[in-house]
């Protein structure tokens, strides 16, 4: 068996919210795990997707790194404005970059980062990795969501754009971003069958307008269940296939 730690404590970016983050594994590329809409942070253990690749925790290649989301208070919670879920979706991004990427740093230098999750876990990773760039070495999203909007009700705003990789990627034009960018994995899986594809593909070809290489890989049928996930974490998550 692997390694498994929990480390918990009140989030000063979500306002005193106890947060408790769960690592799988004693070394190797750091792996923000995002789980699926309003899931926990035990939920790929629970789904058995680090029994996938239970060779190469154990192997030291890669040290997975779960956290819990605040997607209730956030794009969920249909009783608030469209700019009231983006401000908790801001400060949860507050409490990702400033409390839990410098401790994970403290406990694992390794400076290979990779953000990766599944359905609304992918929108996570989409979102944190194409916001810093200079952070993060690698983007596997599977199955993910891309344009927030979608919970918005087409509503934008500058802190929804800010918060809407299908948008602020279409815009970016920093030649020192765009050169982190493209330094990057950035890997898109998703369902051919599956209503989320037009959205990858739209999101690969605003990447690639960019100059910003990426993988776009469409599954055959709907391929949005945790068999899949297992599936596709372990063609991909060393980097394209």
């Amino acid at each position: 068996m692997w390694q498994r730690t929990a480390h918990s404590w009140e989030s000063d970016a979500l306002l005193g919210r106890p947060m408790e983050v769960i690592v799988h594994g004693h070394a190797g590329a750091r792996v923000l795990v995002f789980p699926t809409s309003q899931g926990t942070n035990h939920e790929w253990e629970d789904r058995g997707m680090f029994a996938a690749v239970r060779s190469r925790i154990v192997a030291g290649e890669f040290q997975f790194w779960c956290v819990p989301s605040v997607d209730a208070l956030s794009w969920y919670d249909e009783a608030a404005t469209p700019h009231a879920r983006a401000e908790w979706q801001d400060r949860y991004d507050a409490y990702l970059r400033d409390e839990v990427l410098p401790f994970s740093l403290d406990i694992n230098d390794d400076p290979v980062l990779i953000t990766t999750g599944a359905s609304f876990g992918g929108y996570h990773a989409i979102n944190f990795g194409c916001r810093y760039p200079e952070w993060t070495t690698r983007v596997l999203s599977m199955s993910g969501l891309v344009d927030i909007t979608r919970f918005t009700g087409g509503v934008s705003d500058d802190l929804i754009y800010l918060h809407n990789p299908a948008d602020f990627m279409r815009h970016e034009h920093d030649l020192d971003r765009l050169a982190a960018f493209r330094q990057m994995d950035i890997l898109l899986a998703v369902g051919r069958d599956d209503g989320l594809c037009a959205g990858n593909a739209a999101f690969s070809a605003t990447l690639w307008e960019r100059g910003i290489g990426n993988a776009l890989r469409v599954w055959d049928g709907w391929a949005h269940d945790w068999p899949d996930w297992q599936s596709m974490l372990q063609l991909y998550l060393g980097g394209h296939d």
